[in-house]
């Protein structure tokens, strides 16, 4: 994926859809392109497969979309209509959740400060990684990485001491290195390494750094009830929780739909 975009798809019967045009003619004006608007009128089960074949027909280089706050009870019977559009689309999709930071001034200029990136050292974020660092550079902002630890863990340590807590050290010192080399990579980068439930430590860090964009890789696998895609928890709560706009950024499809627990660190070049 490369910056600037320049076609944006903008489904325009979304709720509040007016931020979602905002952004759409913002980045549409920045790289010189348009905006393709897709009228939203079908059933929400097939849907979210039409903005991905539009985005593919159109050769879209980003979606936006808006979220909204939902119920406990709302998220328990399945995912919504933004979410199953950014699990499906082949190309990046900024998530808002009005009210949140603004990074598009009345004149729809783009004034991005800072840009924070989420990542994990695999495949699912090296296309987050790429994009991340390509608009910092060519918009003038402080770009942030971010590795956040799973607190499973401890939770492995606190049942395995020898081998849980030789896993997580083996862990640290693998992230460490990993995020120095990201830090020289890239001209102004900063680094965090945070440890705790991965969308509460992004979510806290972009509060603390006002952050104006959070990029974040969007691996997928298949739902357990059928053969959609689905988003996995973690980044569903990073996009629900977010003080600022969310650019998910799509990675290769994972096999299986359950998490398998990793006993070692395998590093990736």
């Amino acid at each position: 994926m490369v910056f600037p975009f320049r076609n944006i798809l903008f489904p325009d019967d979304l709720v509040n859809a007016q931020a979602a045009l905002k952004y759409a003619t913002a980045f549409a004006q920045h790289g010189n392109g348009h905006v393709v608007s897709f009228n939203v009128q079908d059933a929400k089960t097939e849907l979210a497969s039409k903005i991905a074949q539009a985005a593919i027909d159109h050769d879209i280089d980003l979606i936006t979309v808006t979220t909204r706050d939902r119920s406990r009870l709302t998220r328990a019977f399945g995912s919504s209509l933004a979410e199953d559009i950014i699990a499906e689309s082949p190309c990046a999709v900024l998530a808002i959740r009005p009210p949140q930071r603004d990074f598009v001034n009345e004149q729809s200029e783009i004034q991005l400060r800072r840009v924070l990136l989420a990542t994990n050292f695999r495949p699912s974020s090296v296309a987050a990684t790429q994009l991340a660092t390509q608009m910092a550079n060519q918009l003038g902002a402080e770009l942030h990485a971010v590795y956040v630890i799973g607190d499973y863990f401890e939770q492995i340590s606190a049942m395995f001491p020898e081998g849980g807590l030789a896993a997580l050290t083996r862990l640290r010192s693998y992230v460490q290195e990993r995020m120095g080399h990201l830090s020289r990579g890239g001209a102004g980068t900063s680094t965090h390494i945070a440890e705790g439930r991965p969308y509460q430590e992004i979510v806290k860090l972009a509060e603390t750094l006002d952050a104006d964009l959070i990029v974040i890789g969007t691996a997928v696998h298949g739902s357990l009830f059928g053969n959609s895609q689905v988003l996995g928890s973690e980044i569903e709560r990073v996009i629900r929780n977010a003080p600022c706009p969310v650019l998910c950024v799509p990675a290769a499809r994972v096999v299986t739909p359950l998490p398998a627990l990793v006993t070692q660190v395998v590093p990736q070049t």
